[in-house]
């Protein structure tokens, strides 16, 4: 068991939080007020690798392993403390090595050299206005087979990159039922593309942060699309959707690491230097001893985030773990990661005082930015101790088994 870092490890970290501390975060401000990742941003992360960087070198990704991705997602959720860069990157690296691994030849040479240009956006949609957790339950969109062509109908909602699609182009990972008699393996996925479809009506809608990154939703009125936009096996859609949101929650918990030491790093400054009382406000143990814990709390969530990291790059190097494996340590990592990464945000705050109220002080963005993640994106906190609960016991413990 070794805890330290490679040099090559240590060479990225580096090359990542140079970037990042003099590209993005002098612009967070910006970003969050004009609701835009600025494109020449976009254009220089894709010059460094980080768009989909899981994605082959054949289609101008990095190649890098995930304890590598987890690494760059933590200093850019250190920069970017409003989440909205992090949100651009771990979409599409999570996705992108769902397409890089299941997508056809003809869609991957399409669409993936662009997404790692910056040229292009890759998104996931599975969410729908009827339901988001109870996917095989709630799903209405369908795909049917006529002719030649597959012809999708129904509607996506809360889903990130809908203005980004629209404007760069590319595609969304869509979730459509293919066998409605078949359950959980009654789905298939398609790669959409939104930009300039006449069939596909757009929606967007405004969220409480991460506001560099658009949200919003689509639905599909008889959207045909030929065979090389069917990602993986007809009706495995289900199980390439679930290998996703497991390396999307694992990202996660890597920004929340980077957004939370950030704002530990800013409250720390501030209560060694705030005088009150006649004394330094760090010097009373009503703020040392919510700064040990947070502090704790953080770096368990930074072991689970790396363990599960090192489980992925296990699995799909050495098949040493399986998917259930995987899928429980990333509900672990994603259970804890965005509830510490808050509670320190909201600590600091306090200590801040009436500044911390204010958009004076960037800790506001992260409590707004990282709230997105324990309300649902990949998934809610009750799923992920569905998912905890099932590794543990067995699937004939599910509260939805009939």
């Amino acid at each position: 068991m070794d805890f330290s870092w490679t040099e090559e490890q240590e060479i990225w970290r580096r090359t990542v939080r140079d970037f990042a501390k003099k590209k993005i975060k002098p612009k967070v401000r910006d970003i969050d007020t004009n609701k835009k990742i600025p494109e020449e941003l976009v254009k220089d992360m894709a010059k460094l690798g980080l768009l989909a960087p899981v994605v082959s070198k054949e289609y101008g990704g990095a190649d890098v392993n995930w304890t590598m991705a987890c690494i760059a997602a933590e200093e850019l959720g250190r920069a970017d403390i409003s989440l909205a860069v992090p949100v651009l990157y771990l979409v599409e690296a999570a996705w992108g090595h769902i397409f890089n691994r299941y997508g056809t030849l003809e869609a991957k040479e399409k669409y993936l050299p662009q997404v790692t240009s910056g040229n292009a956006f890759l998104g996931i949609a599975v969410t729908e206005p009827t339901g988001g957790s109870d996917i095989v339950g709630a799903a209405k969109t369908r795909a049917k087979k006529r002719e030649h062509r597959w012809v999708l109908n129904g509607e996506k909602l809360f889903i990130s990159g809908i203005s980004e699609s629209k404007k760069w182009g590319g595609i969304h990972l869509t979730l459509a039922r293919t066998d409605k008699s078949a359950g959980h393996k009654g789905f298939s996925f398609f790669a959409v593309p939104l930009k300039e479809n006449p069939k596909i009506k757009t929606t967007l809608l405004e969220d409480m942060g991460r506001m560099g990154i658009s949200t919003g939703g689509f639905a599909m009125d008889n959207v045909e699309l030929s065979d090389q936009y069917l990602i993986g096996e007809l009706n495995k859609g289900f199980y390439y959707a679930m290998e996703g949101f497991s390396a999307a929650r694992v990202l996660i918990g890597a920004t929340c690491i980077g957004a939370a030491e950030a704002a530990l790093e800013m409250g720390i400054d501030h209560i060694k230097t705030r005088d009150a009382f006649g004394r330094k406000l760090g010097s009373f143990e009503g703020i040392q001893f919510p700064l040990a814990e947070h502090y704790t709390n953080i770096e368990s969530v930074k072991l689970l985030t790396y363990k599960a990291a090192w489980i992925m790059d296990n699995v799909h190097k050495k098949n040493k773990y399986n998917h259930s494996d995987v899928a429980l340590a990333a509900a672990m990592t994603k259970l804890r990661a965005p509830i510490r990464a808050f509670e320190a945000m909201n600590e600091v705050a306090d200590w801040l005082g009436a500044t911390g109220y204010t958009k004076e002080h960037s800790v506001e963005m992260g409590i707004r930015g990282v709230r997105s993640y324990s309300i649902g994106a990949e998934g809610t906190m009750n799923i992920m101790r569905i998912i905890i609960a099932r590794g543990l016991l067995g699937k004939d413990f599910l509260p939805y088994r009939q």
